[in-house]
C-alpha cells in the first residue's frame, strides 16, 4: 500500500470514526431521555443498530481480502460503526449493573446485544443481497 493510499484510509477512518462517536452520543442521549437510565437502553439500541447495519454493509460492499483496505470499508465499517458502537459500554454498563444488584438486568443487557447482534448482523447481510 503506498503512503498516499495509506494516508487516506487513515483519513477515512479518523472522519468516520468522529461522525460514528457522534451519531453514538445522539442515540443515546435521546433514548436516556425517551427511556430512562435505569436500563443502557441508548447503549443496546447503538449496538444492535450497528450490527444491523455492519451486516448490511458487508452484504453490500463485501469484506475486503488481502492486503489492502478499501476506502469505502475503512469510512464505513472501521471508522463509522468502530466509533458508533461500544463494546466498553456494554462491558460497563453491564458490570454496573451487576454490582448494583440487578443480575438480570446485566444478564438480559449482555444476552440481547449478543444474541440479537448476531441475528441482526445476518439480517442486514441478507437484506443487502449477501450470499448465503
Amino acid at each position: 500500500m503506498s503512503a498516499n493510499v495509506g494516508l487516506l484510509v487513515t483519513v477515512a477512518v479518523a472522519v468516520g470514526g468522529a461522525l460514528g462517536g457522534m451519531a453514538r452520543l445522539a442515540v443515546s442521549d435521546l433514548l436516556a431521555r425517551l427511556a430512562g437510565t435505569a436500563f443502557p437502553w441508548g447503549t443496546l439500541v447503538v449496538n444492535l443498530s450497528g450490527a444491523l447495519l455492519a451486516g448490511g454493509l458487508a452484504g453490500w460492499l463485501a469484506p475486503p481480502e488481502g492486503d489492502g483496505l478499501p476506502g469505502g470499508w475503512a469510512l464505513l465499517m472501521v471508522g463509522l460503526l468502530g466509533g458508533y458502537t461500544t463494546v466498553s459500554s456494554l462491558s460497563l454498563q453491564s458490570l454496573t449493573l451487576w454490582q448494583s444488584g440487578r443480575r438480570r438486568a446485566a444478564l438480559a443487557n449482555l444476552s440481547a446485544t449478543l444474541i440479537a447482534g448476531l441475528a441482526l448482523v445476518g439480517l442486514g447481510w441478507r437484506l443487502a443481497g449477501g450470499a448465503a
